[in-house]
């Protein structure tokens, strides 16, 4: 499938690769790993033939087709789901071609095609893939130019997902994602038919969705067979190993070295000597994994404890002027607490982190009744989200950040800030828009945790750090000793910090009782037994004309699926005449046999076609009345 031989590529001189060598198998599905920086998209880039490598080949099997998600997601007018069929090049086209066909055998043949691909199902297929990564039936008829970034980068994923490619290269695909969406994820690519090569840093993901382990370090590719925890205890048992094998030949070493400095002027000794000296020269050292240690990252906690509560909502209702997002939402967070939140995306969760931290004043819905947060006059907060990140002066260095801050200190002081967040040297003087997420996420830790905050209200915290950094996250955010809320979707690191749950669903925020395995179950429930979608019913709404016509609009995919099937349908029966024609042919199997074999085939694959239309047929008009009844249009 993809076979990777003594790549090398150096950028400016560095090397990323060094006759690296990797073979991945059809079907397999293998996990990139690696620290940040050490060239993991890179890789993507080579194997999509974008750069050339300097030495060394990269091999796809022939006639393979590529798949991956690009970062111009889709902006246009065209529907979500429209987006995602049309990412299907090959049925698209032969859907336009039989517009157009005009002799009998070729339409015959594209109606056939199309039955192999299971075309005519593609649209259940679309919509289910859209579905599962967090789209309603509504979002769907919706234009892509509707949605926000994030939004869009699902649904190009959900198009390359549909479009079936034989090798899926997928680069961090859950950072835009929620929990459900990563869990659905994690389902649809353990049972994706083709080969996957993911890049992920998420724990949880490679320890469900992978079969495989590739870990690039050392400027090499390593692979291992299963999931990240089984890469890691045998990671840690070569280690192991080489370490023993290296303090043997240490030992080795030094004994040789001892009888030769004893020996080597003795006479008697000299042969035996000169025989060790060329010993040592041959010996090789044990290429033992080299510790490379994990920046730290440091988060102070406030010196005095608050009272509680520090934060408390009564009947706050959020949202933005006419929008209401969120009701009657009465929680509070003391000093110590710990909470993870939880909800789809679009349900509140950021709504709710920026009401915490004072950016959104709560909504008048009945004067009588005036809902409030309260705070401790004394509370400090540290916010991490990626806004804040994007907020960072891109041409100001991490320093300059830093000397804001600290107008007062010493470059000595400065500089022993920076590094206690990992950022060095190397880094200090580069400015914010050249450092990679990894370093800006460190940069924006550190800028979060001078004022030494109460509470820190971090949105995604996760998304730009590799696994060895967010396991130093985990160690610094357990040290810390004021209050935590977190979003993620890194199931790992809320099961490493938090103590509570918190469900943001259908515009309230309450307590959920449950463990995150107890979620997860029951996200994985519910991809088991999804369900059409019912139109909405809302008396009101029919009671309207505009709204009336927005109901018929929301109909028309249904009539013109029904309406393309029956014209399928008559093509596909006007080539079952132009076949049977063919074979009424006087002595055709006499003169021709091949000629008749082959019609006879077309026959039987053609009746095959008009049987399956039909009942796709019977199927999208059955969805079309029921829809109209359900309208109120009938």
């Amino acid at each position: 499938m993809l076979h990777i031989n003594d790549l090398t590529y150096r950028i400016e001189g560095r090397p990323l690769f060094e006759q690296a060598t990797l073979a991945i198998n059809q079907g397999h599905k293998v996990g990139l790993v690696g620290r940040n920086g050490t060239g993991k998209s890179t890789l993507f880039r080579l194997i999509k033939d974008e750069i050339s490598p300097d030495d060394g080949e990269i091999n796809l099997r022939k006639n393979m087709k590529l798949g991956v998600v690009d970062q111009e997601v889709p902006s246009g007018p065209q529907s979500l789901i429209q987006t995602v069929l049309d990412a299907d090049t090959e049925r698209k086209a032969l859907f336009e071609e039989a517009e157009t066909a005009t002799d009998p055998m070729r339409i015959a043949e594209i109606h056939t095609r199309l039955s192999d691909i299971d075309a005519y199902s593609a649209e259940a297929r679309g919509a289910s893939i859209l579905s599962g990564l967090g789209f309603t039936a509504a979002d769907q008829l919706k234009p892509c130019s509707d949605f926000s970034g994030g939004w869009r980068m699902r649904v190009a994923l959900a198009a390359m997902l549909f479009a079936q490619p034989d090798l899926l290269l997928l680069d961090e695909p859950t950072n835009y994602l929620d929990v459900e969406g990563a869990v659905w994820l994690e389902v649809h690519i353990r049972k994706y038919s083709g080969t996957v090569f993911v890049i992920s840093h998420d724990r949880d993901f490679l320890n469900t969705a992978v079969t495989h382990i590739a870990h690039l370090r050392g400027r090499k590719l390593y692979g291992y067979t299963g999931n990240y925890d089984t890469f890691e205890r045998q990671l840690a048992e070569r280690n192991r190993m080489d370490m023993a094998l290296n303090a043997k030949q240490e030992d080795e070493r030094r004994h040789l070295e001892a009888f030769v400095n004893r020996f080597k002027a003795t006479a008697s000794k000299a042969k035996q000597a000169q025989s060790r000296v060329k010993k040592l020269a041959k010996m090789k050292p044990v290429a033992t994994i080299i510790s490379d240690p994990i920046a730290p990252i440091s988060l102070p906690g406030p010196e005095r404890a608050l009272s509680p509560p520090i934060v408390r909502f009564d009947h706050v209702a959020l949202g933005y002027k006419d929008l209401v997002v969120l009701r009657n939402v009465n929680q509070r967070i003391d000093p110590d607490d710990r909470i993870g939140i939880l909800g789809k995306n679009g349900q509140g969760k950021s709504t709710f982190a920026k009401a915490i931290m004072g950016e959104l004043a709560p909504l008048l819905l009945d004067p009588a009744k005036p809902g409030f947060i309260k705070k401790n006059k004394k509370l400090r907060i540290g916010y991490f989200a990626q806004h804040q990140i994007d907020a960072l002066n891109p041409r100001a260095s991490a320093y300059d950040h830093v000397v804001e801050l600290m107008p007062d200190a010493t470059e000595a002081q400065r500089r022993a800030r920076l590094a206690s967040f990992g950022l060095g040297i190397e880094n200090a003087e580069t400015p914010a828009g050249d450092l990679s997420g990894g370093e800006k996420a460190r940069l924006l830790f550190s800028l979060i945790g001078f004022h030494k905050p109460h509470l820190l209200v971090l949105d995604e915290p996760a998304n730009h750090l590799d696994i060895d950094s967010r396991a130093e996250l985990i160690r610094s955010l357990n040290d810390y000793e004021g209050a935590v809320i977190i979003i993620s979707h890194d199931r790992n690191l809320l099961e490493a910090v938090v103590d509570r749950l918190w469900l943001i669903d259908s515009g309230k925020v309450s307590d959920f009782e449950g463990s995150l395995d107890d979620y997860r179950k029951l996200q994985l429930e519910k991809i088991k037994t999804v369900k059409k979608q019912k139109p909405e019913d809302d008396n009101s709404r029919k009671r309207n004309r505009q709204d009336r016509a927005r109901s018929i609009q929301g109909l028309a995919p249904l009539k013109r699926k029904t309406e393309t099937l029956e014209k399928k349908i008559q093509a596909a029966q006007a080539a079952l005449v132009v076949i049977d024609k063919g074979l009424a042919t006087e002595n055709l199997f006499t003169i021709n046999p091949d000629e008749a074999v082959k019609l006879g085939q077309s026959r039987a694959k053609t009746e095959t076609l008009i049987e399956t239309l039909e009942a796709s047929w019977f199927a999208a008009l059955e969805a079309y009345e029921q829809a109209r009844k359900q309208e109120g249009l009938d």
